[in-house]
Order: C-alpha cells, then sequence, then structure tokens
C-alpha cells in the first residue's frame, strides 16, 4: 500500500484523516456544489458519500474496493465542496488518501518520470522536447494504439487532447534574461508554462518586470503536485525539500508562480512535514509558503497600475481555476486586472467557478464526464458571445483550448498573463 499522510491541516488545526473526515455532518450542503455529484446525481459521487466511503476504509469495514476506487477516482479535487461547507472539511485532502490507499504500488511510469523530474530536469526536458517534435509531424498519433496496447491509454488520451507542442521551452527563451543584484520578485516557473505553455512564462515575466520592477529566474525543480497526487509522497516530499532549500538560497524576496494549481500546492507545503521528526522542515516549509504568491492576486494587488481598457474590443470574460478560487480564495483579485484592462468589453458569465473538467489527468481517465463538465462550460461562454476567457491554470488552458475548437470556435482561453502583457504593450506602443 502507498503511504498515506495520516494527518491533515485542517481549518480546525492539525487532524487525523479520521477525524478530518469525521467533521462531515452529513448535511449535503455540499452536493449542489460537487460538479460530479450534479452530473451524476450519484450519493458515491457526492462529498460526503466519499467522505463516508474513507471512514469506512479507516474502519475496516470496506467490502466493495472497486466501487470505492470509482467513487475516489472520479473525484476533481477541486475543492468547490470545502469552500461550500461551513465546517470547511478537507474533502480533497481525504479522497486523495483514500486514494493511496487503495492504489497499491505506484504506477511504474509516474514513478519513472518522477524520479526524472528530481535527478534528471535537462533530460526530462530533453524527453519533452523529443515527443513534441514527435507530435509536429504526426508521429505520435500512428503510435496512439500501440499506447493503448500496452495499457498506456492515459499517455494517448493526453496526446490526442493537446495541441501546442513547442519545441523551445521557458528555460530556453529566458537564457539570455539577466538576473537584476536587488530583484523585486523570484519567477517560479511551474511545469505547464515552462515546458507546454513557455508563450505564458514570457508573458508572466514581462508583465511582471512592468508592474514591479525587474525580477529573477528562480530556474526551480518541480513542485511535486504530480508525485502528490498520483506517485509517491516521498517523491513529492523530496522536491519540496529541493524547492524549500534553493528559495531560501536565493534571496528573501515574494516567490510567484503561474499556474494556479501548482501554486496551491506550493502553498500547502507545511502539510507534507507534520511527523515529529519533520518539525525542522515544517518550519522551513511554512516559511517558504509565505513567500509563495499566485500571479492573479499580484495582478489584482496591480490592477491601478494596469491602462484602462487597453484591450477593450472583444467581450471577454473570466474562468476561475478551481485551484484558484477554492483553497487559495483568489475570485476578485484576477476580475480586479481583467475589468481593467479589458474595460467595457468584460462580461461575468454564469457558473464561472464551476470546474471546466480538466482536473489534471481527469480529463484523460473520465473522458466522459469530463466532456459533459466541458460543454456547459463552453455553452456558458457562449451564452454571454465571449471572443476571450481568461484563467490562470494550466489543465483549463488545455481543456478550454479543446472546449473551443470543437464546440465555440469563435472564442479562445488565454492565461490572464497574456491579456495582462498584451494590455501592457498596447499601452507602451510595443
Amino acid at each position: 500500500m502507498a503511504e498515506s499522510l495520516s494527518r491533515l491541516l485542517t481549518d480546525l488545526g492539525e487532524r487525523s484523516t479520521y477525524d478530518a473526515a469525521s467533521q462531515c455532518s452529513r448535511c449535503g450542503y455540499c452536493e449542489q456544489a460537487c460538479p460530479t455529484y450534479v452530473a451524476t446525481g450519484d450519493e458515491s459521487k457526492s462529498p460526503r458519500g466519499r467522505n463516508q466511503i474513507v471512514r469506512l476504509m479507516l474502519e475496516g469495514k470496506l467490502d466493495d474496493k472497486a466501487s470505492a476506487l470509482e467513487a475516489l477516482s472520479s473525484c476533481l479535487t477541486c475543492g468547490a465542496c470545502t469552500t461550500a461547507c461551513y465546517a470547511k472539511v478537507p474533502v480533497v485532502d481525504i479522497v486523495l488518501e483514500g486514494r493511496r490507499m487503495l492504489r497499491g504500488k505506484t504506477h511504474w511510469l509516474v514513478k519513472a518520470v518522477c524520479r526524472i523530474m528530481i535527478t534528471s530536469p535537462r533530460l526530462f526536458a530533453v524527453l519533452l522536447k523529443t515527443g513534441f517534435l514527435l507530435k509536429r509531424f504526426g508521429v505520435s498519433a500512428l503510435g496512439r494504439p500501440a499506447l493503448r496496447a500496452a495499457g498506456l491509454p492515459v499517455l494517448a488520451a493526453m496526446d490526442a487532447h493537446t495541441r501546442e507542442a513547442p519545441f523551445w521551452n521557458l528555460d530556453d527563451l529566458t537564457k539570455s534574461r539577466e538576473t537584476p543584484e536587488s530583484p523585486s520578485y523570484r519567477y517560479f516557473g511551474p511545469c505547464g508554462p515552462r515546458y507546454l505553455f513557455p508563450r505564458v512564462g514570457v508573458a508572466t515575466l514581462s508583465a511582471l518586470d512592468e508592474l514591479l520592477g525587474k525580477g529573477a529566474y528562480l530556474n526551480n525543480p518541480c513542485c511535486g503536485l504530480l508525485a502528490h497526487n498520483y506517485g509517491d509522497l516521498s517523491d513529492a516530499r523530496e522536491l519540496a525539500r529541493k524547492n524549500i532549500e534553493h528559495a531560501e538560497k536565493n534571496g528573501t524576496e515574494r516567490i510567484i508562480g503561474d499556474c494556479s494549481s501548482c501554486v496551491a500546492f506550493l502553498k500547502s507545503y507545511p502539510q507534507l512535514f507534520l511527523k515529529p521528526e519533520d518539525a525542522e522542515w515544517r518550519a522551513r516549509a511554512e516559511a517558504f509558503s509565505k513567500r509563495v504568491r499566485d500571479v492573479i492576486e499580484v495582478y489584482g494587488e496591480c490592477a491601478d497600475k494596469l491602462p484602462a481598457g487597453a484591450a477593450e474590443g472583444v467581450e471577454t470574460t473570466y474562468h476561475d481555476s478551481c485551484r484558484a478560487v477554492n483553497p487559495q480564495s483568489l475570485k476578485t483579485q484576477p476580475r480586479r486586472a481583467a475589468q481593467q484592462a479589458a474595460g467595457g468589453s468584460f462580461c461575468e458569465m454564469a457558473g464561472a467557478d464551476a470546474c471546466c473538467g480538466g482536473a489534471g489527468a481527469f480529463a484523460f481517465v473520465h473522458e466522459e464526464l469530463s466532456e459533459d463538465l466541458l460543454k456547459t462550460k463552453i455553452g456558458r461562454a457562449a451564452a454571454v458571445q465571449a471572443g476571450v476567457v481568461l484563467t490562470s491554470a494550466t489543465s483549463c488552458l488545455i481543456q478550454l483550448a479543446r472546449g473551443f475548437r470543437k464546440y465555440y470556435p469563435d472564442a479562445k482561453v488565454l492565461h490572464l498573463s497574456e491579456f495582462v502583457d498584451e494590455a501592457l504593450r498596447k499601452n507602451n506602443g510595443t
């Protein structure tokens, strides 16, 4: 059985997983906030249903492991239930604990990728470039049947869903960037903007330099979210330690990242170090997490510095990344920036804070349910005749881009950084 955390940080303080799950009163208030329950009406796919499953597991009373795995694996880990819950039951953490208890050994491919990220980031970048080249020339599509036959259907689905395949990553594009003696911030490069959407990272650095003054590229390891959610906790801890040590060696400035999923995980580092023997690392993790900011909260703070209406002209709306709006409570901040830059072109769509169905590997594992959520989201964007939809997480960029291509080609999705940078450039005449 995979290692579990066993203790969680909750709004009521540090609790065992069982005590955290027991905070649920089963009132059902969370159910209408849960996208999978609303879509299916299945109690086992509701937050209180999943809490109850994990409680039964911990009590040794679970009889049907297959049904439990289906219920827990279908959780989007969006956190909307906790936001709606009066007791703030940490359902996402409880679900992840349940998955670890049921999973057994980590899939060999996830384990291999995590180890490469830890031991040889350069090799990881080379492998990605090779894969992107194969995709550019159409070779990867020919290999999808072989991937499915080899028991790797998720890889085949990922290849089919993902269109962008940049050869030059963010590290390549920032090689000539000079590090100032006193940087105003440190940029943490999440794997999405670093490898898959380097245009986002470039826009983030450009916009932050303009708004805050010249910053430094941290050149950090992976945050460890992949290992935490799908791999081994030991790998997640190792990556967390590497990032903490790296940040400690590089000043005391705030650390800004531009994928809300990764940033939310960086802020949760203290939970990885709750064992008594990890007291020193917990203190260091707490100091680190206090330095971390999501770029969209920074844009909210700097909204008054943005040129009013510089990006006006196309109807623009905002889709909340789940890991921004729920664990980080970032709802008004990005809208301040979007409204300032878009001027009269900004409009709200219904259900902006509902999950689009991306959610990491969810879109590739639960394709039918993911598609239902995606159709709803695209329909809501179309209802306000949006031409631009802004967001802040890699999974959302992938999922929404696919949805617009398929259902509503009149719109496109942009990271808020791209929109802000475009507004600043227009204002500066560049």
